[in-house]
């Protein structure tokens, strides 16, 4: 049975806020003042961490409760219908980037704060006393008080009215959801300008950081709100679009309306030395949350079930926008394949995974459904067929029935598919329940059978060990030749093949543009005449073949062996999706080798035969003459060579380090990474890498310490790294956002695996109390899984986590990275000396 919401006993309507924030003390002390309907004589109010101190109505006090466990207030009105209470509290200011938290970063060798807010999923009930529930949707009201120094910045969802008695009272809301709230303050710089409607776009910053590194995200921001009002058909419903860095700062960004939070990284550019990768990330992100305002933010999912709602949706719409403002950057092909995609197809063929659509009501589960695989990239890849069957045209349509429907209120998937049926004759609701219900994916098999027919069959995909119970999908064929638009059966006999190859004049092939979310294995018949015109296809379909081979290895339907010789055909390509496919591939044997072995140097030697043609065409140095593909391909091509320890390549690296020791900054972003890596690897002298790990405590460029981190956690000397992972603890060196990054490259770092894995099972209680509230704290479990292959391994990892299985949020996660480790061991068991045998081969 599920829980009862708080919703059911209390409809809020309006909320007047006094926050008054201390910060020299770490404290929060507050009045909520909460206008709604009581549905019960006893209502149910959020709070986290907070002391109650009194609880008013009409001027009398009310008895109450605490329930620290349900996070609530039980409050006895003694009747129903419209009250007012007031609510007074003191709460902690802490430091786990959840609620009201301080932000730090250094100017002039000064430690400094900035105060900012993080509410989703579940702690805006840390700030004030709230039903904070997506449903539950209200008006607010804020006054903010703090211990203000002249110079200082306030901002919040709604501009400033007034400033009394240093109280800063701003706007009231648009009715919204707790988990939208959001405020900041501190010594902040700031750039604005307006749409052509005259909504006021700002980007916001600590003056640590150049002025010029704001103007990148103020233009994207800009231009996506005039984009998405055009492509919605609805206005931008507030008066103005901020966009603020946070120094601290947990997720990638945070869609709060009309206040958007950052990690630095993900909006702040120097537009000096930035990379194409760069720009597309910052932009999509931007893109990403400003999608929200609309698809989250004026229309909210009714409860966290229906999440896949939101993030989905912005997720797909981040690349439609970007697409539109930037198309020579070529989003769909150059980020979205390369990223999305496979990070959802791999993340779905685990048995054990969530569907997109999942029942939850624990917060902590709550946190745990951000599973950016499944509810982001799986869910985006949902709506992409949608757009695929529909086209743009139906699919505004639609949307602008969901938004006339639905705004300032709440909807549910089934909501979503009604808006858009009124736009098609297609019943998209059947289609995506199939898609949303249920976990996984189908693998279609094509083969031509006895009677010359060719013949589809449908049947979960699973990598490692899976329980087929005969799920089903209607599934968008994308056929380059006659065939059905939906195949629903899990069978299909589409007649002659020799009268369907005729007729096409081509290789028959499904999912021509892999925008369906399916893989396909090919009967040899099929698959020799495919390869035989691998010149004619689009990189995008080629791509989809080294993808599609990659996982149906994984999954045992081919062996891995057999994938070796085919790669050496993609080599010369001069597309950059085809040739991050084919490394990623190539980078897949690893798990077949031990470091520094015979198997380990044949699989360099390979590497470079894949790499070493790119490299002499491209050189390290980008050129002038460069497309947008060389420059993607270049960094590529280095990191294989470098992996390949590629000697000419290793010196030239060098001499570009040498060349620039005084100022390693100003190296071309692009392969600023590699030439740190080289001389960490293989110049490796006493005081490079402390050298290195000051540079990364003193720069404010989040690219340049992103560089550092990967040179210095690419260490050989087991020495330095025992001492990087002895400063994983010190938030004045690794901020406890980017502490994941530094574990995970250590951990995936031979002489470093072990040092971190002790780490992680020593300090896990001192991690879940630094970010054990917080949506990214069960991805610690997913990369430790990453980077595990070995039968002892998977026993210490299930000897560490088992023990925590029953713990809320965590439980799904364990179970299923248990699998993809053991499928790993199993796997490099059963095909090791194949695939080490098919790559001496191929040298």
């Amino acid at each position: 049975m599920s829980e009862k919401h708080f919703y059911e006993t209390f409809h809020p309507e309006h909320y007047e806020l006094l926050i008054d924030v201390n910060r020299k003390q770490k404290t929060i002390t507050g009045t909520t003042t909460i206008t709604g309907e009581a549905m019960e004589d006893t209502i149910l109010v959020n709070q986290k961490y907070m002391t109650i101190t009194a609880v008013k109505c009409g001027g009398q006090s009310l008895p109450f409760t605490v329930d620290d466990e349900r996070e609530a207030i039980k409050i006895s009105l003694g009747k129903t219908g419209q009250v007012t209470v007031e609510i007074a509290y003191t709460a902690p200011l802490t430091d786990t980037m959840m609620g009201i938290y301080p932000s730090y970063y250094t100017l002039d060798g000064v430690k400094k704060q900035i105060i900012g807010t993080q509410f989703e999923t579940t702690a805006a009930r840390q700030a004030f006393p709230c039903v904070d529930e997506p449903e539950a949707k209200a008006t607010f009201s804020l006054a903010l008080k703090y211990d203000e120094q002249a110079g200082e910045t306030t901002i919040a969802n709604m501009p400033e009215v007034k400033v009394e008695n240093g109280v800063h009272y701003f706007a009231e809301t648009v009715r919204m959801s707790s988990y939208l709230i959001a405020f900041a303050f501190g010594d902040l710089q700031s750039k604005l300008t307006e749409t052509k409607d005259g909504v006021k776009v700002g980007v916001f910053a600590t003056k640590a950081h150049q002025a010029k590194e704001l103007d990148f995200a103020l233009d994207i921001a800009k231009r996506a709100i005039e984009f998405y009002e055009d492509f919605y058909e609805t206005k931008y419903p507030l008066p103005h679009s901020w966009q603020l860095a946070l120094p601290d700062f947990s997720a990638g960004a945070m869609e709060n309306w009309g206040l958007i939070t950052y990690r630095e990284a993900a909006i702040l550019l120097d537009p000096d030395n930035a990379t194409v990768e760069q720009k597309i990330y910052v932009a999509t992100v931007i893109a990403h949350e400003l999608a929200h305002q609309w698809f989250g933010d004026l229309v909210t999912m009714k409860w966290w079930d229906d999440l896949w709602l939101n993030e989905s949706f912005a997720n797909m719409m981040e690349y439609v926008s970007v697409d539109a403002l930037e198309p020579e950057w070529h989003v769909w092909d150059n980020t979205y394949q390369i990223s999305e995609v496979p990070a959802a197809l791999r993340r779905d063929a685990t048995d054990g995974v969530q569907s997109v659509h999942v029942e939850v009501e624990h917060p902590a589960d709550i946190d745990s459904l951000f599973d950016s695989a499944i509810v982001y990239a799986k869910g985006s890849r949902m709506l992409v067929m949608v757009r695929a069957l529909m086209g743009d045209d139906a699919l505004r349509q639609g949307l602008k029935y969901y938004f006339n429907q639905h705004s300032y209120g709440n909807a549910t998937g089934d909501d979503l598919w009604n808006a858009l049926s009124t736009a098609t004759d297609l019943d998209i609701g059947k289609i995506m329940h199939t898609w949303l219900d249920q976990p996984g994916y189908p693998v279609v098999r094509v083969k031509v059978n006895d009677q010359g027919h060719l013949v589809l069959h449908q049947q979960q995909f699973f990598t490692g060990a899976g329980q087929d119970i005969g799920r089903k999908w209607a599934i968008p064929l994308n056929a380059n030749f006659t065939a059905p638009q939906i195949m629903e059966d899990p069978d299909l006999d589409l007649g002659d093949y020799q009268e369907l190859r005729a007729a096409a004049g081509h290789a028959l092939r499904l999912n021509v543009g892999n925008s369906s979310h399916f893989i396909v294995n090919y009967d040899e018949t099929l698959m020799a005449d495919i390869m035989a015109s691998l010149d004619v296809l689009q990189p995008v379909d080629q791509l989809q073949l080294l993808q599609d081979l990659g996982l149906l290895a994984e999954g045992k339907q081919i062996s891995f062996a057999e994938l070796v010789p085919l790669l050496p055909k993609f080599a010369d390509s001069r597309s950059n999706i085809v040739i991050n496919a084919m490394f990623n591939a190539a980078e897949k044997l690893r798990m077949f080798t031990k470091p520094d072995s015979a198997a380990a140097k044949n699989l360099q030697s390979f590497t470079h035969k894949l790499a070493h043609q790119q490299m002499a065409r491209l050189g390290w140095q980008p050129k002038a003459a460069d497309n947008a593909d060389d420059r993607l391909i270049r960094p590529m091509a280095l990191s294989a060579e470098l992996y390949a320890e590629d000697q000419a390549t290793i010196e030239a690296g060098h001499q570009l380090f040498i060349a620039n020791e005084q100022n390693l900054a100003a190296i071309d972003a692009a392969i600023r990474p590699y030439v740190l890596i080289n001389e960490v690897k293989n110049y490796h002298k006493s005081g490079l890498i402390d050298h290195l790990l000051e540079e990364y405590q003193t720069t404010v460029d989040p690219y340049y310490k992103g560089d550092l981190l990967a040179a210095i956690r690419s260490a050989k000397d087991a020495n330095d790294l025992k001492q990087v992972v002895a400063n994983f603890k010190n938030a004045d060196i690794i901020k406890p956002q980017d502490l994941r990054s530094w574990y995970f490259g250590v951990l995936a770092n031979a002489k470093g695996e072990q040092a971190a894995w002790d780490w992680l099972r020593r300090e896990w209680s001192w991690l879940e109390k630094t970010i054990g509230g917080d949506m990214e704290f069960t991805t610690y479990i997913t990369i430790t899984a990453r980077a595990f292959h070995t039968a002892n391994r998977l026993k210490e990892f299930q000897e560490f986590f088992e023990p925590k299985v029953d713990q809320p949020g965590l439980g799904r996660e364990i179970k299923m990275d248990t699998k993809v480790i053991a499928t790993k061991v199993d796997l490099v068991e059963n095909e090791q000396d194949a695939v080490n045998k098919a790559v001496q081969a191929a040298i």
